[in-house]
């Protein structure tokens, strides 16, 4: 177990380290530099800001000291805000991600499992096409049209909610909306069919042979049992959600690590651009990892080498 565990932890590393190396390539490849877009700035300033953010060394030398800052956990300094640096800006930006993704999450799990359990118990019937129905739309459909029509609608047309911004609770409601559908969609499907296999299981007709009420047989026996695909899945889909974002916090102007990443981009700012995308990326390995090692613990059927038995 611990052999795999350190190997595991090892290819993690190398993971992070390929996406750290990609991007920085990426980033580097395309012409031009941060200061190359102010257009009136004397030559003498524009020297000494190559100088200070080393863009003036080679890129291999570049390379070399970033990765040096990052042994400290040191994203570097923002190349467009002198007062702010990186690590600033995660401390500022990643608890408003997180509540937005821990929001759209408890939506997700809470109305995929409904709807999951709706569609299984009325199969064939209207509410399971219903439910099908909205399990499609939410898997189809990409976040980012789905919030703009809440937007026309819920804030717009009816007036019922705020537009943007991030100033109470009333205004994590729609992009939270968006950002869990497709999730919500992903389980009520995997819910469905895990309960329409369950239900069909001889402990489930023996419980009813025995005369036990139907809402004992379907949450005692049938959900619990039902559920356990869904929760060996939460963990990718918790990563997904804590950071895909990205699209969502920008169409609705909310300060969290998305709006960052975006404005680093569009401003060309590497020091924000590779502190975001490694940052996240090593949030999502982590949590990748944690599934991985759960994934032993609860199915024994599991081999460790990640063959079955």
């Amino acid at each position: 177990m611990w052999k795999y565990i350190g190997k595991r932890m090892l290819w993690s590393l190398v993971t992070l380290w390929a996406i750290i190396t990609i991007t920085f390539i990426l980033m580097h490849s395309i012409p031009g530099n941060p200061f190359l877009q102010e257009s009136k700035m004397p030559p003498s300033v524009y020297e000494n800001l190559q100088k200070h953010y080393n863009l003036d060394q080679p890129k291999i030398v570049q390379y070399g000291l970033y990765l040096k800052s990052l042994s400290s956990l040191d994203f570097g300094p923002s190349m467009k805000s002198s007062a702010m640096t990186v690590n600033d800006y995660i401390k500022q930006g990643f608890p408003v991600s997180l509540h937005l993704g821990l929001q759209a999450l408890v939506i997700a799990v809470t109305f995929g499992l409904i709807l999951g359990v709706i569609a299984s118990l009325h199969r064939n019937k209207w509410p399971d096409y219903l439910s099908m129905v909205l399990a499609i739309i939410g898997i189809s459909v990409p976040n980012f049209i789905l919030a703009t029509f809440l937007i026309n609608f819920f804030a717009v047309e009816w007036g019922l909610l705020p537009v943007a911004l991030w100033k109470g609770w009333s205004y994590t409601i729609l992009p939270s909306i968006a950002l869990a559908m497709m999730p919500m969609a992903y389980i009520a499907r995997l819910m469905r069919s895990s309960m329409l296999e369950v239900m069909n299981q001889d402990y489930i007709v023996t419980a009813r042979a025995k005369g036990l009420p139907k809402s004992v047989v379907i949450i005692k026996h049938a959900i619990r049992n039902a559920i356990l695909p869904v929760a060996t899945v939460l963990g990718i889909i918790s990563a997904n959600l804590v950071t895909g974002s990205f699209i969502i916090e920008s169409i609705f102007g909310i300060p969290g690590m998305g709006e960052m990443f975006v404005k680093g981009i569009g401003n060309r700012d590497y020091p924000v651009i590779l502190g975001s995308t490694i940052f996240y990326s090593f949030i999502l390995i982590f949590l990748i990892f944690i599934v991985d090692i759960a994934y032993t613990l609860i199915d024994p059927r599991i081999k460790i080498s990640g063959e079955s038995k």
